[in-house]
């Protein structure tokens, strides 16, 4: 049984693609992540538009309503069931992250309990076997092994082992 602990944005929860929704409605865009090869989405969109994206997280309700990434809900709930899994996010960032990521967390995979969620800023406190995160400089010092989530502000990542979305991670842990 391994100690697993799993981000919980761009890895659980889509908010690179509510960035991206947000900004088309704000700014009457047709941006798409097929349009994005690489880089965070307020370095995809004209300067005058960027200051809008870097406000998106202190919106209410910007966390409580992010999308699922596709198999995370049901891959995660199985790798509960064979492993120590520990969702562990930066949740204290952001005025609103906090409340509204527990409560995302209650609606889509209340199989983790509140006793598996670890709310921090800098992961390398956390010792286990395996921390899957979408940020290089999160997987950097764990003293543990690494899967980088793909997502397209990292594609310029090379020294971590990449995963590319939830059925993969399945394959190689249950």
């Amino acid at each position: 049984m391994l100690t697993i602990f799993v981000d919980m944005d761009d890895v659980l929860a889509d908010t690179y693609g509510k960035h991206i929704e947000l900004y088309n409605q704000e700014h009457q865009q047709e941006l798409s992540l097929a349009q994005i090869n690489s880089g965070e989405v307020w370095q995809n969109v004209p300067e005058v538009h960027q200051e809008s994206i870097w406000q998106h997280v202190h919106q209410e309700g910007f966390f409580r309503n992010l999308k699922p990434i596709k198999d995370s809900i049901a891959v995660m709930e199985a790798l509960s069931k064979k492993h120590n899994v520990y969702i562990a996010t930066a949740a204290t960032q952001f005025p609103n992250s906090l409340k509204e990521k527990c409560d995302w967390l209650d609606e889509h995979m209340p199989f983790i309990t509140w006793q598996h969620r670890i709310m921090c800023g800098h992961k390398f406190i956390l010792h286990g076997d395996l921390l899957i995160d979408d940020r290089s400089y999160n997987l950097e010092h764990f003293a543990g092994n690494t899967l980088l989530f793909d997502s397209p502000h990292n594609q310029h990542e090379t020294d971590y082992q990449r995963v590319y979305n939830w059925l993969e991670i399945a394959e190689r842990l249950l």
